[in-house]
């Protein structure tokens, strides 16, 4: 373990992602002198790395230890596997190293009030959505989130502990999307272990992460550990609706609370309309028979109901009223890539979607035949997750992505890096789509399915990408073609 006080430079090996960024963004803030390496720097973060100032080095090499001045600390992100020629010189010359969960624990979390929000879907949305309320009520909290929330504009912040006063000082709070993915090369626990938790937020517990566990009863044992670590005056909230997660919560030490649609929540949701631009519900809290006035989110879908209801149960808790609250959500404009419109053209619509399991992808395609009543939805998927390149769930996405009116599938990335027997089946996965009445493509890459899709493409119709990578800009390429079919006035709109 390492003290913060005697650490004067840090480097950051995996500096490219985009937690392991802002994090040293942060650091140098406070004064540290800061350096980073990775394989390959990319945009947004290398623009962002330059902005900052912050030296970084390519490739990996034993060198850049010495060439950045033999760092106090040294941070090694969960993608450094044994054999990186940087990581392999830290163990041997005995440097001093830690984990990214281990540097945010250590130089933000400890000594503030820890809000961790967990669960297989919904952690990004709840984590900005409850880290706004707390910053638009005031409270000034600390933050890290796996996505950028746009009234926030950045995905971390750490703004500097209050002076110790005779008086009792205001609360301080961190708030973080708490990943069950596990931490480091050398710490195979579960980062969300690491975060010193007071609040915990558990949205919903599936099978996801295939390459790490074995089966759902790992994962649900990883959040047995996390319950079991919140201090007894702590508090657990939990989706009353989902049987994990009851599950996981049903010895917990600390006070526990559900949220839900159900008659046994604590927080249930009532008198639900579902918008097109908004959501609106009244939440009952049967053992208090006391409900609250009723709130208004601008999110879409039912899976936002209960994030927001997670939201409103630790609101209360740490002492916000309904009126904050709803202040907050009225302002609320959303997270990057979880339903963003990419753009318009031709009449079509492009929206980016994060999602990548069949559950979120399913919610998805729901949410948006709210949002876009009447409109023809066509679904893109890219098979890149660590869990959707395997075949785990072949036929659970035939079912998700048969939601929509027609849908394209891609190449499993990184195929050379599974056996065979574990590869998804792409073109399988379209034959079962077609086979539950919905027309459907395998084709390799992001010019070949722009190049078939946006002749079928008629005025009105949503085109949604699912990916958790760049998908190789299909967002741009298919607004640029919509807007070329336009001009020169081909396409016939037909089906598959």
């Amino acid at each position: 373990m390492f003290a913060p006080e005697q650490v004067r430079s840090i480097h950051f090996l995996g500096i490219g992602g985009s937690a392991m960024a802002g994090v040293a963004a942060l650091l140098q803030r406070r004064g540290l002198r800061v350096t980073g390496s990775d394989e390959n720097v990319y945009p947004p973060m290398s623009a962002f790395l330059v902005e900052q100032g912050i030296p970084t080095l390519s490739p990996y090499a034993a060198e850049n230890l010495e060439r950045v001045g033999r760092p106090d600390l040294v941070v090694i992100g969960n993608v450094i596997r044994r054999g990186n020629p940087e990581a392999e010189a830290v163990l041997e010359r005995h440097l001093r190293y830690a984990s990214l969960p281990d540097v945010v624990r250590e130089f933000f979390i400890r000594g503030r009030t820890s809000i961790v929000v967990t669960g297989t879907h919904g952690k990004t949305t709840t984590t900005s959505l409850l880290a706004w309320t707390f910053q638009r009520a005031g409270l000034a909290p600390g933050y890290m989130i796996g996505g950028i929330p746009l009234n926030l504009g950045q995905g971390c912040a750490c703004p500097p502990l209050p002076p110790s006063l005779n008086f009792k000082p205001q609360p301080s709070y961190f708030i973080i999307e708490g990943d069950e993915y596990d931490t480091a090369f050398f710490d195979k626990r579960s980062k969300f272990l690491h975060y010193l938790p007071d609040t915990v937020i558990i949205n919903n517990i599936e099978f996801d992460h295939a390459d790490i566990f074995a089966s759902l009863a790992d994962i649900k044992l990883s959040f047995r550990r996390l319950v079991n670590i919140i201090p007894r005056n702590g508090l657990l909230l939990v989706n009353g609706d989902d049987a994990n997660a009851r599950e996981v919560a049903s010895r917990a030490p600390a006070t526990v609370h559900t949220f839900g649609l159900g008659p046994q929540s604590d927080f249930r949701a009532v008198d639900i309309h579902l918008g097109p631009d908004h959501t609106e519900f009244q939440v009952a809290r049967p053992k208090l028979h006391a409900p609250l006035p009723r709130f208004r989110v601008p999110l879409v879908g039912r899976h936002n109901v209960l994030n927001t209801l997670a939201v409103i149960a630790a609101g209360l808790h740490h002492g916000l009223s309904p009126a904050q609250m709803q202040t907050a959500f009225d302002e609320f404009r959303g997270v990057k890539r979880r339903q963003e419109i990419r753009g318009e053209a031709a009449g079509g619509t492009v929206i980016d979607d994060f999602g990548h399991h069949p559950t979120a992808i399913r919610e998805t395609l729901t949410a948006l035949r709210v949002r876009f009543p009447g409109r023809r939805l066509w679904a893109v998927f890219e098979p890149r997750s660590n869990t959707t390149r395997r075949r785990v769930f072949q036929s659970e996405l035939a079912d998700a992505l048969a939601g929509a009116d027609g849908a394209f599938v891609s190449k499993v990335d990184r195929l050379d890096e599974l056996p065979e027997e574990e590869r998804l089946q792409p073109e399988r996965l379209v034959t079962d789509i077609a086979g539950r009445g919905r027309p459907a493509r395998y084709l390799p890459d992001a010019e070949a399915i722009v190049a078939a899709l946006v002749p079928q493409t008629m005025p009105g119709d949503v085109i949604v990408v699912f990916s958790n990578g760049a998908f190789g800009g299909i967002h741009g390429k298919l607004l640029r073609a919509l807007q070329e079919r336009q001009t020169t006035g081909t396409g016939s709109g037909s089906r598959l």
